[in-house]
């Protein structure tokens, strides 16, 4: 008898452990849908998240899952990270990410870093959304005038302008248009989504005679930044770029929001949701730090005088 309780109590000793152990909440995922891959940023992400005691491997894991500039792949990653579970859905980089999400669930949270106007585009219906959206915007319509001026600026004799967009994205031509009737200067749009059509702008670009290039801020263009400094020094032909690493990569200048910061905003978001915060209590965050970035040794090579307007605003200046 004595024996028959000695080994169900060691029965259920063994059993106890197992039991405590599958009563303990898994780990959170946090499923991260981007258009390419962006090791900074990523990590800026996780900055943001490690601010709200997120740390992953530790207390959250990190599905990350990322398309390479082929949009067409967005919608079936959506609805995987939807099958897996995530405890939240983060976008990065493009608007058909953010959307892709959007009709993957209506009950998960999304947090995006999106570069066009959440507003405009219809992905929410104002800054204070409601529902399970939000995210950092950072406002590429709103800020691609500015591009267009400190282009100008750099090279006043320029009269034809290019500005090369992928048509699979949201273009930023309308206000571009409107900013140039105001600079007295014309445009020239250009086209590319595949890397042998960038070829093929830049031909165009020649032929036409442009006296400069705005790139615009497209993840596409961010992947093929090799070529289009490569393409750019070629040609001879000035360029202004939405990222930063374009200029790092040879690229003559670049303008925008600090890129970092926003993608550290949406690793606190993300964190603030997984503490209990709701989405809908959570407002559209707008940039407040701006970056421009000039290359002096591609300026040198162009044969420009970089006005002593623009080196004093630069944030860096790459020699």
């Amino acid at each position: 008898m004595q024996r028959r309780k000695f080994i169900a109590g060691l029965a259920g000793a063994a059993a106890w452990p197992m039991a405590t152990r599958a009563q303990q909440p898994a780990m959170p995922v946090i499923g991260v849908l981007s258009a390419v891959s962006q090791p900074s940023l990523l990590a800026a992400f996780q900055r943001g998240l490690a601010e709200i005691g997120y740390v992953e491997g530790r207390n959250v894991m990190i599905m990350h899952r990322s398309v390479e500039g082929e949009y067409d792949r967005l919608p079936s990653l959506a609805h995987e990270l939807v099958r897996l579970k995530a405890a939240v859905i983060v976008t990065m980089g493009t608007t058909p990410a953010a959307f892709a999400a959007k009709s993957a669930t209506s009950s998960i949270p999304i947090v995006f870093a999106l570069g066009y106007d959440p507003v405009e585009t219809g992905l929410v219906a104002s800054f204070t959304p409601g529902g399970n959206i939000t995210g950092v915007t950072n406002l590429v319509v709103e800020l691609a005038p500015k591009r267009l001026e400190l282009l100008h600026e750099m090279v006043p004799t320029a009269s034809l302008i290019a500005v090369l967009t992928n048509p699979l994205n949201v273009p930023e031509m309308p206000v571009l248009q409107r900013a140039a009737e105001i600079l007295g200067v014309r445009l020239l749009p250009l086209n590319a989504s595949s890397q042998s059509e960038v070829d093929k702008a830049f031909a165009t670009l020649r032929e036409q005679g442009a006296g400069a290039l705005l790139v615009g801020a497209e993840p596409t263009f961010f992947i093929w930044r090799e070529q289009l400094s490569a393409l750019a020094a070629r040609y001879a032909v000035p360029a202004i770029y939405f990222y930063r690493e374009n200029v790092d990569a040879g690229g003559l200048m670049s303008y925008a929001p600090d890129r970092t910061e926003t993608y550290r905003q949406v690793g606190v978001y993300a964190g603030r949701i997984l503490k209990g915060d709701k989405p809908a209590e959570l407002p559209v965050q707008r940039p407040t730090k701006f970056e421009m970035v000039v290359n002096l040794k591609t300026a040198k090579a162009l044969g420009l005088n970089v006005p002593v307007a623009i080196l004093i605003r630069a944030d860096a200046l790459i020699e």
